[in-house]
């Protein structure tokens, strides 16, 4: 099933926040993407509705199975198109902000030659997972 961009951008931040804070609350989230309380609080619903994450009574996010795998992906993507495209010399922010870009609307099968041809032709400048 194919999920908006915006919230493969919302799981790939739980994710992120999750292994760095260890519990996710949705002030986090806004915090991390300088988004408003009641944005994130509607995207959390929607999220929540559509089987993606789950909230405690306490206001702490976890991913579920369906969520985390998107999230994994996502974020798979963004950490090797980003390092990869700084191997080729682009400048650390403009990769960054480009993979973000790429990583929505990259098809697996053109994202897995990437990763098959970074693998073989300069593994140690990309972190694989």
């Amino acid at each position: 099933m194919k999920i908006q961009e915006s919230a493969e951008n919302y799981l790939e931040t739980i994710l992120i926040l999750s292994r760095r804070l260890g519990q996710v609350r949705s002030i986090d989230i806004a915090t991390e993407l300088n988004f408003s309380k009641p944005s994130v609080s509607v995207a959390m619903k929607n999220l929540r509705l559509n089987g993606y994450i789950i909230m405690s009574n306490e206001g702490y996010i976890a991913l579920t199975e369906a969520g985390r795998s998107i999230a994994e992906m996502i974020y798979e993507r963004h950490t090797l198109l980003s390092s990869w495209l700084e191997s080729l010399g682009v400048d650390p922010q403009v990769a960054v902000e480009d993979a973000c870009r790429i990583e929505h609307v990259i098809s697996a099968e053109s994202f897995d030659a990437i990763k098959q041809h970074v693998r073989k032709y300069n593994p140690e400048s990309v972190p694989l997972s």
